[in-house]
């Protein structure tokens, strides 16, 4: 019986009485008496005493979380995670009276001596069929499986988890247990411990550089490319979207790297930004010897070198003159000097381009300058610096390619002498197509 959480393993046996006559005459007559301890109850078709389910008679057997085991001769109370080898049910042979045996428990004669018996080899033990029998002097034992304990009569299974025998986590199974690991280890030699595993010469999934750590890895990508989101891949990076990488014109983005392009008429200065390649120097035009070369932004231009019109006469290769002898000549300016320039698109305005000069100037005049005649005379002004000197100023942003020709005057008066004169810079303005 139980109480508690003790248990009680209640095992007791059938014993039969045999009485008989010990006086020296004859038996006249024999009486068999049996009865069954506690745990057996007599069974009157089979005239044998037979097992008690406790676990089926007695109302909650056991207390608390255990579980019953109906046992011969009584029950145990075990948790409920147990596993029990059952027994054979005994196998009841009629009681047959054994000859008389002078000698101890476990031993039988031999001659005039007593010998030890095999119980285990003579098959006269009541070991379960999952234990081993090992025979002892004038006894024998009942050994479980490894991974067993014995309670009682029966093999408890050993739960080695709770014991710690492994170093990650622990799976106990009947009769022994098994020790698994984390992702990222696997058991060593011991089959307990667990050693780190080296993803990247396991064939890690990383598309380009594997980096091992411990319990895991880490992908890495080359230079140009970045980590997807499934942390495997690399992706070619876009660097043509990033304002890191700013080329001055056009930038080319490839697998894993970029380069910048610059548009006809220059040239890569470094990596990224563009310059204007000068085809007057490098011999790189085609105009004609009878032609000056003028560079300009992103191209060249061929001008005639002999640009003057009548009534004007050519003095050099940009300068044209009016001779006072002609009479043509008398409300005209008495030279044109030709000039030309380049600059770029949408400049910030305002902005000064080209400062005209007086090589000379007579005792007593002044200077006056202004925009004679030209293209597009809104787009510039000037503003006069001193008596010998002026600036010509970009009013408004312009968008090229686009070329202005403006006469820019010098107007002189000399009061005392009652003397006029002016003399004209024909300036040639090319914007070029680009803002570099």
């Amino acid at each position: 019986m139980k109480s508690g959480c003790v248990t009680v393993l209640c095992v007791c046996a059938c014993v039969s009485v045999l009485v008989r006559s010990t006086i020296s005459e004859p038996v006249t007559e024999s009486h068999t008496y049996t009865e069954c301890t506690d745990g057996y109850q007599w069974d009157p078709q089979t005239q044998h005493c037979k097992d008690v389910n406790e676990c089926e008679t007695i109302a909650d057997a056991c207390k608390g979380e255990m579980k019953c085991f109906n046992h011969y001769g009584g029950y145990l109370c075990l948790p409920r995670s147990a596993s029990v080898i059952p027994a054979p049910e005994p196998a009841h042979t009629p009681t047959v009276p054994e000859p008389f045996n002078p000698c101890p428990l476990g031993y039988e004669p031999q001659g005039d001596s007593c010998v030890d018996v095999d119980e285990c080899e003579r098959d006269e033990h009541d070991c379960q069929p999952s234990q081993q029998c090992i025979n002892t002097q004038g006894a024998f034992t009942c050994q479980c499986p490894d991974g067993y304990r014995k309670v009682g009569t029966e093999c408890i299974d050993i739960d080695e988890c709770r014991y710690r025998y492994c170093q990650h986590h622990c799976v106990n199974v009947p009769g022994s247990f098994s020790c698994q690991c984390e992702p990222g280890f696997q058991l060593a030699g011991n089959n307990r411990s667990c050693i780190d595993v080296n993803e990247c010469e396991m064939g890690a999934p990383c598309t380009q550089r594997c980096y091992n750590t411990y319990g895991t890895f880490m992908c890495r990508c080359d230079q140009g490319y970045e980590l997807g989101p499934d942390g495997f891949t690399c992706n070619d990076l876009d660097e043509c979207s990033y304002s890191i990488y700013h080329c001055q014109h056009q930038c080319v983005n490839q697998p894993g790297k970029f380069y910048c392009e610059c548009p006809e008429g220059y040239q890569l200065l470094g990596t990224r930004l563009c310059q204007d390649v000068n085809e007057c120097e490098t011999g790189e035009h085609q105009c004609t010897e009878s032609q000056m070369c003028v560079n300009i932004h992103g191209r060249y231009q061929c001008v005639d070198t002999n640009r003057c019109q009548e009534p004007y006469v050519q003095l050099s290769d940009n300068r044209c003159i009016c001779p006072a002898t002609k009479p043509a000549c008398r409300d005209l300016p008495y030279s044109i000097v030709n000039r030309y320039m380049s600059i770029t698109s949408e400049r910030s305005v305002p902005s000064d381009i080209f400062q005209i000069q007086a090589t000379s100037l007579s005792s007593g005049a002044y200077n006056t300058f202004r925009i004679r005649s030209g293209d597009d005379n809104s787009d510039f002004y000037i503003r006069q610096i001193n008596n010998i000197s002026a600036m010509l100023v970009l009013a408004r942003a312009v968008t090229g390619p686009k070329e202005y020709t403006l006469d820019l005057e010098m107007l002189s008066v000399n009061p005392l002498l009652s003397y006029q004169t002016s003399s004209v810079l024909r300036l040639s303005v090319y914007v070029g197509p680009h803002t570099f």
